[in-house]
């Protein structure tokens, strides 16, 4: 405790860490404080009933990732996820259309350019979201109240505009985080949504024991298992396959390089928490818009894919299997990892330099890949069975403990990085064995 508490006073003496922590908070506290916005023309009170009767539901969980801005249909109301949708669009025609595979290859350029797209898509799906929202409240009246109490495009088009605005600052103060400050920005408006809502969670826990429709001891089982999945979270996390290399010596001049042994640390999550972000998204999006087509077979598949569904647990999880492998093939090239090893004469024991390296080293990382993905999956699902089993009506389940558990672990990392460049003590155990040549930043 005290070492950890040392650790985080170093934090503020590096002038470049600090300012990179003060803007990350600043912004962050930037869009909570905007969270609380209303988008005019909404009955506050009618919406709030409708999203109590619908806690477990498809819309219970898109409110979850949007930090509760849904509930209050706030100017955040939509949150990012119409960004995670159109990078995973681009993602996907990256690997389809060689016009954007050529751009993906043209280093910083290139990447410019996509992520020049991906924001042209999330304005495309903001717009597109936001009608049907728009379209959406005007047609539920929860105990005869209307949630608009002026339809028509008016209406339409102030949602359109106010929604996909906020969506729009969202996405700016994501990517200033990602460049100004510490972590991903993205995953911490993400982190920040949900973790904010466990103090009312906490609270809601209280009343429900004080008014004996929960038991103490029910409420502590969920907390013993909330606690073991989180251990098993961050085990999962630091897990990691090590590839002995030995490097051969080489005589330049008067001096000897290289004869030394490394290794290359292989994580058993190497996506992280991004495939249950991107599954998450995936799901949600059709489902959100069959809820605002008036036709039966389209109400059937949103049923469908509502929360614990088994078609919804089964898609959900396959969902989560793809993009663990899709991601990690997209962030890790073992082609380019062991060209760069034979350029400095490194190579693993019993293996062959080049083509032979590249093939071990995917075929090494397929077969840890896999259980990495299959955790994700259960530990995502898991929980919320167990909380439904229980019947309790807790929000922090599976893929919200996911989310903050990962990005914190990374967001720690990544300030345990600059602590160790300047030769100060880092948050986690170890870590000078973990920040070898070949470990992904």
């Amino acid at each position: 405790m005290i070492e950890g508490l040392a650790s985080f006073q170093n934090v503020f003496k590096i002038p470049e860490l600090k300012r990179r922590v003060l803007i990350t908070a600043g912004l962050l506290i930037a869009y909570r404080l905007g969270a609380h916005v209303p988008t005019p023309g909404i009955d506050g009170h009618a919406l709030a009933r409708v999203f109590d009767q619908a806690q477990n539901t498809l819309l219970g969980m898109v409110d979850l990732f949007s930090g509760g801005n849904l509930r209050r249909l706030s100017i955040f109301a939509l949150g990012i996820m119409p960004y995670i949708s159109a990078s995973i669009i681009l993602q996907l025609l990256t690997v389809v259309i060689p016009a954007l595979e050529r751009l993906a290859k043209e280093g910083e350029a290139g990447r410019k350019k996509i992520t020049q797209y991906t924001r042209y898509g999330t304005i495309v799906l903001s717009v597109v979201q936001s009608l049907g929202i728009a379209y959406g409240l005007e047609s539920m009246r929860p105990e005869g109240v209307a949630i608009v109490p002026n339809p028509g495009w008016g209406f339409r088009l102030l949602t359109m505009v106010t929604l996909t605005a906020g969506t729009a600052l969202i996405m700016w103060i994501g990517e200033q985080i990602s460049e100004k400050g510490v972590g991903n920005g993205i995953s911490l408006i993400i982190f920040a949504g949900i973790a904010v809502r466990l103090p009312s969670a906490i609270a809601a826990s209280y009343t429900l024991i004080s008014n004996r429709e929960l038991s103490l001891f029910t409420f502590l089982i969920i907390v013993g298992a909330m606690v073991l999945v989180t251990a098993a979270v961050v085990l999962m996390q630091e897990g990691q396959r090590k590839i002995p290399v030995q490097y051969a010596k080489r005589v330049v001049g008067r001096r000897v390089y290289g004869g030394q042994s490394t290794h290359i640390p292989l994580r058993i999550n190497t996506a992280g928490v991004i495939p249950v972000i991107f599954a998450s998204s995936l799901i949600l999006f059709p489902a959100t818009l069959t809820r605002f087509v008036p036709h039966p077979w389209m109400q059937a598949v949103s049923d469908a894919l509502s929360p614990g569904r088994l078609t919804y647990t089964l898609l959900y999880m396959g969902l989560i299997v793809f993009f663990t492998y899709f991601y990690t093939a997209i962030v890790f090239n073992p082609i380019d990892l062991a060209d760069n090893m034979k350029k400095y004469g490194g190579f693993i024991p019993g293996v062959r330099p080049g083509k032979k390296t590249a093939e071990y080293i995917d075929r090494t990382l397929t077969r840890i890949t896999l259980p990495g993905a299959l955790f994700l999956a259960l530990i995502s699902v898991l929980p919320d069975l167990l909380i439904r089993w229980f019947n309790v009506p807790f929000y922090f389940g599976g893929t919200s403990l996911l989310i903050v558990v990962g990005v914190a672990l990374d967001t720690v990392r990544q300030m345990e990085s600059h602590l160790l460049m300047r030769n100060y003590e880092g948050f986690l155990k170890r870590s000078r064995t973990r920040s070898g040549v070949f470990s992904r930043t």
